[in-house]
């Protein structure tokens, strides 16, 4: 039998799939984790109806959303009909519970179908993770990895997650590596609801009590690590993470060179560095770009400006053992028997 059932978030249980009904634009700066995207207005009609809502009525607006809804609605009922196949529960989900996620509903129900809504849609979402996060956040000790820029500190959380350990990827969770060149090759920095959102995900799935992460600023990109896990980062220990320069050398050219654009993309992270080592270093590092100087560049960069900065800040800590991270398969072995010793 057909049935309508709304649920809110701490209620879902059990095998089900999430389905955005939001544009794509929306979809794309923030969502539940997990969903996937089947808009019932897109972005250019989004806009075109909040236009007339904004400038003429709120009755022609409605028309003009029913109508541009109706001709996706065959193609959305064939695509739920299929989910439905797949998966226990098909849980729709708008901004706030409203108009989208409630006419979508009805629809499929009055074709048969059982389906759930998600009770005050993505806000009634926001709201469950704005709470549990920080209760999440209680009872974690974090073992936090220091180190200058290079020495392979993601690779090493990486690589320690594949061998089972729980980890905090921050910069993952705010696609941002933290400073001016931070976006090179990765696109552009996550929402803080997108990061607060994978935040909650590995806190919530972690196995045990004991994470790793990496030492970072309290921004990331543009997003702010909530202040009660930062807080938790501060009072941690810490392991002290070093590589010779050839070595960090090598990872930030592997890491940062990856994507097509990557040489537009450092040119304009560099033009952000202009008013800390001045208009003639960064016309250097420009030729040396260029040129294909690239090691040179980023040897000078980490000698010159990184390391310097990030001295100031290392130096105020005390560290548990210092690990060598030449290599990435020894350093994760040192991490293990640390942690092996000091259960």
């Amino acid at each position: 039998m057909a049935k309508y059932i709304e649920l809110e978030y701490k209620e879902l249980s059990g095998d089900y799939i999430l389905i955005d009904l939001r544009s794509e634009g929306e979809f794309e700066e923030f969502t539940i984790p997990g969903a996937i995207n089947i808009p019932i207005l897109n972005d250019e009609e989004r806009k075109e109806i909040g236009t007339v809502y904004k400038n003429e009525s709120e009755d022609r607006a409605k028309t003009l959303a029913v109508r541009a809804a109706s001709e996706k609605l065959p193609e959305i009922y064939e695509t739920i009909k299929e989910l439905e196949k797949k998966y226990e529960k098909v849980v729709l989900f708008c901004a706030r519970g409203g108009m989208r996620s409630t006419i979508l509903d009805k629809f499929l129900v009055s074709l048969g179908s059982k389906v759930y809504k998600l009770k005050d849609g993505y806000k009634g979402y926001r709201a469950f993770v704005n709470e549990q996060l920080s209760i999440e956040n209680e009872d974690v000790e974090y073992i936090v990895l220091q180190g200058n820029t290079g020495t392979g500190k993601t690779m090493i959380l990486q690589e320690l997650s594949k061998r089972g350990y729980d980890i905090l990827d921050l910069e993952g969770y705010a696609n941002h590596r933290g400073s001016f060149l931070g976006s090179v090759g990765i696109g552009g920095s996550y929402s803080q609801k997108k990061f607060e959102s994978l935040l909650y995900e590995a806190l919530k799935n972690r196995k045990g009590n004991l994470l790793l992460v990496e030492g970072e600023s309290k921004r990331i990109g543009r997003v702010l690590i909530p202040d009660y896990i930062y807080q938790n980062m501060i009072d941690s220990k810490r392991l002290l993470i070093t590589a010779n320069l050839e070595t960090r050398a090598d990872n930030i050219i592997e890491e940062y060179t990856a994507s097509r654009n990557w040489k537009q993309e450092t040119i304009e992270g560099l033009e952000k560095l202009e008013k800390y080592l001045g208009k003639k270093e960064i016309e250097n590092y420009r030729d040396m770009l260029e040129k294909g100087k690239i090691k040179e560049l980023v040897k000078d960069l980490m000698e010159n400006y990184y390391d310097p900065m990030y001295k100031k800040g290392e130096d105020k800590y005390v560290y548990e053992a210092i690990i060598d991270a030449n290599s990435i398969d020894d350093a994760c072995k040192m991490i293990e028997k640390w942690l092996s010793d000091n259960k």
